[in-house]
């Protein structure tokens, strides 16, 4: 056993010691000098920005770095008392479950029941066995229906799911998540962490889970390690935690925690009820003016969107009474159900629902590559990037992928010109999603080349806040110059962010249509952290919230006020 696992008395669930790995042919480290141990039953939450060596670091501790991934590895890394650069992948798997950050490259089977009962028969055990134990995680996950189901036929975020049981289904001891929520919808996803810290307390399972979305999880972590151009910039208390995002990186923070910054509340909140209740269960939000209403008590769009009136019959995508099906096996199944909408040119929209909603089959639809039963829907000029970026990505070589002047725009757009000679399977997630964006807009970004749409679907899949800023950027720019905008996503602080409308879908059908503000507030599950912590309808950004809260009369909270100098309470 390691000096380090010593030090922390019984054998810890992981324990990595100065390691330091380079991939090959990569020009710098992607870990350096990095000792972390977990003990048996902590729950710890790896943050840190995009290629940052997060996904690396699981990938060490799961013995695919450096057994498939090769390269140069020095220092030691052990699991349940397994030397896994030793050891590998292969007699790792009954100490430690693993899910990456693209579940569709782990998926190998070609039914659900089949894929989860996988490890299991890999491991011996008997078929009363493997049955109870598919049964048991498919009921723990919500997904007993998907069972029957061919892998080839489930959403991004039902795959995440099922490559989710595949891991849980051996009960391992320790359990490492690459942005296991990235492809969940706001309900699964809150479901997904509430099932790991259940299986953590109860079952004493130490999870490793590494997400950029933190607010999702930051309530339920012990500890949280941050990782900084492959080293330990951060290890210690959720609470802590955020204190050094807003010194050192505040890309970090939670949009909780930045509402309270920005206001000049304390303690900075780790959820929504540790800030509820520092706001004194919300007796301040509740005197908030109504923001955003005109004289008809409608709410309007944050004031940075132009109002734009949508006609029935004009616009860069139109669907009328659209239909679809879908045969996933057990005959064909209505995903799209007379769906009407038309988005116009220059308009940003969120298009949102339920892993399983039809998000990506309408898009697909417009795109001409799922024929409808009945209706119609156009789209002018599209461009498309799906889900998954590997479907974008043929070559061994970022430059090859996208050669001449015009590749080297789009990469530069999107922030990857640094990455020219780079193998893109050696990409972070969020790299890989940036670099399928560049190849979709490769020669498309000026003059005629515009599309008259744009569709991503899920592009913030591995993105940190930075990133998604400069996403966010590139949106602007296209939608100035007349694209239509529409990105299907459960990231609804992004949402909240880049668009001026939502579209939620439910079962196939439009069951809200409206202004972001208004959608993505008031409610418990499509709503952002802020709209959540101050329930008040159309504030859903934290400077929106932090211009409500800093108006507030002094007596309203005046147990948490550190006002600015000549601020709300403040001295003259």
């Amino acid at each position: 056993m390691s000096e380090l696992a010593i030090r922390h008395g019984a054998a810890p669930a992981l324990a990595v010691e100065r390691l330091s790995y380079s991939y090959p042919r990569a020009p710098a480290p992607a870990l350096l000098d990095v000792s972390l141990a977990v003990a048996p039953g902590e729950f710890v939450l790896l943050a840190g920005r995009s290629a940052s060596g997060k996904s690396t670091l699981l990938r060490a501790a799961c013995g695919l770095v450096p057994h498939f991934y090769g390269g140069e590895v020095d220092g030691q890394v052990e699991v349940a008392g397994f030397d896994a650069i030793a050891a590998g992948p292969g007699e790792l798997a009954a100490a430690v479950g693993y899910v990456a950050q693209d579940p569709e490259t782990q998926v190998v089977s070609t039914t659900v029941a089949a894929e989860i009962e996988l490890p299991l028969e890999m491991r011996g055990d008997g078929p009363g066995a493997r049955a109870r134990a598919v049964e048991e995680v498919a009921l723990a996950l919500a997904i007993p229906h998907l069972l029957g189901r061919a892998v080839d036929t489930l959403s991004g975020g039902e795959l995440q799911r099922v490559a989710l049981a595949a891991a849980l289904v051996t009960r391992p001891r320790l359990v490492l998540l690459d942005e296991p929520t990235s492809q969940l919808d706001p309900v699964a996803g809150d479901e997904l962490v509430w099932l790991l810290r259940r299986l953590n307390e109860e079952w004493g399972v130490a999870v490793v889970l590494a997400e950029h979305r933190l607010e999702r999880c930051l309530a339920a972590a012990d500890r949280v390690v941050a990782v900084e151009g492959g080293r330990i910039g951060f290890d210690g208390a959720p609470r802590e935690f955020l204190g050094w995002t807003r010194e050192t990186d505040p890309t970090l923070t939670t949009p909780a925690a930045r509402l309270f910054s920005m206001a000049d509340v304390e303690p900075l909140p780790v959820g929504v009820r540790d800030a509820r209740r520092t706001l004194g269960e919300g007796r301040a939000a509740t005197a908030v003016p109504h923001p955003g209403k005109g004289s008809s008590g409608e709410i309007s769009p944050p004031s940075r969107f132009p109002t734009r009136r949508r006609s029935r019959n004009v616009g860069a995508l139109v669907a009328a009474g659209l239909w679809v099906e879908l045969d996933s096996g057990a005959g064909p199944r209505d995903v799209l159900r007379g769906v009407d909408l038309t988005v116009a040119p220059g308009e940003r929209v969120a298009l949102m629902g339920r892993n399983g909603a039809g998000k990506s089959t309408f898009l697909r639809t417009a795109a001409g590559l799922t024929d409808p039963v009945s209706g119609r829907v156009s789209a002018e000029r599209m461009a498309l990037l799906t889900q998954n970026p590997s479907d974008f990505l043929v070559r061994e070589r970022v430059g090859d992928e996208l050669p001449g002047d015009a590749g080297l725009a789009a990469l530069r757009a999107v922030g990857m010109e640094h990455a020219l000679d780079a193998d893109p399977r050696d990409l972070s997630g969020g790299e890989r999603q940036r670099l399928a964006l560049a190849i979709a807009l490769a020669g498309r970004l000026d003059g005629d080349g515009v599309p008259g749409l744009v569709a991503l679907d899920e592009p913030t899949r591995g993105m940190d806040r930075g990133r998604k800023d400069d996403l966010m950027v590139l949106v602007d720019r296209l939608a100035a110059q007349g694209a239509a905008i529409v990105i299907a996503t459960h990231d609804v602080e992004f949402a909240a962010e880049f668009a001026a409308r939502v579209i939620l879908l439910g079962d196939g059908v439009v069951i809200a249509d409206g202004p972001s503000a208004e959608i993505l507030s008031g409610g418990w599950y499509f709503a952002t952290e802020v709209a959540r912590v101050l329930d008040v309808p159309g504030v859903v950004t934290p400077e929106q919230g932090a211009a409500l809260l800093l108006d507030q009369p002094p007596d309203l909270g005046r147990q948490i006020w550190r006002p600015r100098s000549g601020g709300p309470g403040g001295g003259g």
